[in-house]
């Protein structure tokens, strides 16, 4: 009964996937010749020995790590507080949650426009107000800016998964930790942090499949300069921008062989503990 799902699944995604692996290997130029034949394996020499492509994997690499860094560490946070009662506590977890569902392009927009304008922006307007002088944040501080947006956008995503692991510890534990007279800084690390090494292994397993492939932020604010040009972003340079499908379609396979290298790295390392 599963089949034709199964099928119209797996054909969606290896049609692409298969006419990507082909374009690949030729060289084609729409608006230059279309289909001038096959090149073999000319492409990926090409894109692997362009000047942009390792600093566009260092870019990547950065950007990921930096907002699982941010995510998991403020979420956790977010999480515990958000488990004591407190006065509307059901209106405060809708408005953590709901950057989450903002669109990428709207929330990039929004920090560009109303937070990191140099002249208009709030963090402009709180820098002088100090007596200093405003940050280019977009040109200055151009991958924190883009870690800090993201960041934004993820942090709801890690902070509902680690609240429902919270939710679910069981409260005689910490009790007859406090009982015992465990200060709160041990019950953290003995209880509650041992207890969320689960929540933490699906967030770093999903945030990074969906932050490698970043595009959107980048585009609205830096359009790749000042060293923000993700691998991502790379591809879509050689593609619309140079209008080399071949060679764009080079730099996709080598995204999703990069994908499935940090994929099987932390199945191996990370996701051994939803075994435990």
């Amino acid at each position: 009964m599963l089949a034709p799902a199964v099928i119209l699944l797996l054909g969606w995604m290896l049609v692409p996937l298969t006419m990507t692996l082909v374009f690949s290997f030729k060289k084609y130029l729409p608006l230059r010749g279309g289909d001038l034949g096959w090149v073999g394996f000319e492409n990926y020499i090409r894109f692997v020995t362009s000047s942009a492509f390792w600093p566009s994997i260092w870019a990547t690499l950065i950007i990921v790590g930096g907002v699982l860094v941010i995510t998991i560490a403020f979420g956790i946070a977010l999480a515990l507080l958000l488990d004591q009662p407190m006065w509307g506590q059901g209106i405060v977890r809708i408005l953590v949650i709901a950057p989450f569902f903002v669109m990428p392009t709207v929330s990039a927009l929004v920090w560009k426009n109303m937070f990191m304008d140099p002249v208009n922006g709030l963090f402009a307007h709180l820098w002088q107000f100090f007596g200093a002088e405003p940050i280019q944040w977009l040109s200055q501080a151009s991958l924190p800016s883009i870690i800090m947006i993201v960041s934004w956008q993820w942090l709801p995503f890690a902070t509902l998964i680690l609240l429902t692991a919270i939710q679910s510890l069981d409260s005689e534990q910490i009790e007859a930790a406090e009982m015992d007279g465990a200060p709160w800084r041990s019950r953290f690390i003995y209880i509650i942090l041992p207890h969320l090494s689960r929540a933490i292994t699906i967030v770093l397993l999903i945030q990074t499949i969906f932050l490698l492939g970043i595009f959107a932020e980048i585009f609205v604010t830096t359009q790749g300069s000042f060293g923000t040009r993700t691998l991502t972003y790379l591809i879509y340079q050689r593609v619309l921008e140079s209008q080399n499908v071949g060679l764009g379609s080079a730099g996709g396979i080598y995204a999703v062989i990069l994908a499935n290298i940090i994929a099987i790295f932390l199945m191996r390392i990370v996701g051994k503990n939803l075994d435990a």
